[in-house]
């Protein structure tokens, strides 16, 4: 049952480096995290899937040392737009005019006048914007991960300006927004493996409007 394997998650303090996540298994992440909804369908932020030991040391000061970014097999960096502009906004009415033909005009129409409100406002109201966006994508990638029994931790951890600039985001036009370090925990060095869940009961999180 899927509320079993929320239970099963945590965010994973100790990895176990000898036990790396399956391909297949992060391509289903990477999946489900495509198919997150973004507000307009703009999907504006990219992902990064980094293998590469040497570049998540580098990526480790930045991230304060913490250990999972390179005893896990994968990180997983979600960096967000750092604006909008016409050709990206244009770019996703060309997409939805091929693959739905007869809808330019439609989607034309939305989008000249998504472009009139979004264009105009300041560039960090619209990095925001995009970001918030990304981290919807970042929590279809945590209960993905959770579905398919694989460790990750979620972190705003990290240094972004560091981030940006190892991952040469600026010349990318986007911004480090959240990571998640995927990996298999070892159960017998990560104190927080064994400890129960804790959550607010949900009388105190909900309230019910009838």
């Amino acid at each position: 049952m899927f509320l079993d394997k929320l239970n099963w998650r945590y965010a994973t303090k100790k990895m176990d480096p000898s036990k790396p996540v399956s391909e297949e298994n992060v391509a289903r992440i990477v999946n489900a995290i495509s198919m997150a909804p973004t507000s307009s369908g703009l999907q504006p932020f990219h992902l990064f899937v980094i293998r590469n030991a040497e570049l998540r040391e580098k990526l480790k000061p930045a991230a304060f040392g913490q250990e999972q970014l390179t005893d896990g097999s994968h990180l997983l960096v979600f960096a967000a737009y750092d604006g909008y502009d016409d050709a990206r906004i244009d770019a996703v009415v060309d997409q939805h005019a091929e693959e739905r033909p007869g809808t330019r005009e439609m989607l034309e129409g939305y989008y000249n006048n998504l472009k009139s409100m979004y264009l105009p406002r300041d560039a960090q109201v619209n990095f925001e914007h995009a970001a918030r966006q990304a981290y919807i994508a970042f929590g279809f990638a945590l209960a993905a991960a959770a579905e398919l029994g694989v460790d990750s931790t979620p972190m705003e951890g990290f240094d972004p300006e560091q981030f940006d600039e190892i991952l040469d985001l600026k010349e990318k036009g986007l911004k480090s927004v959240v990571i998640l370090p995927l990996g298999t925990r070892d159960e017998a060095g990560d104190w927080l493996a064994p400890m129960k869940k804790v959550r607010r009961p949900l009388d105190a999180l909900v309230t019910n409007i009838d």
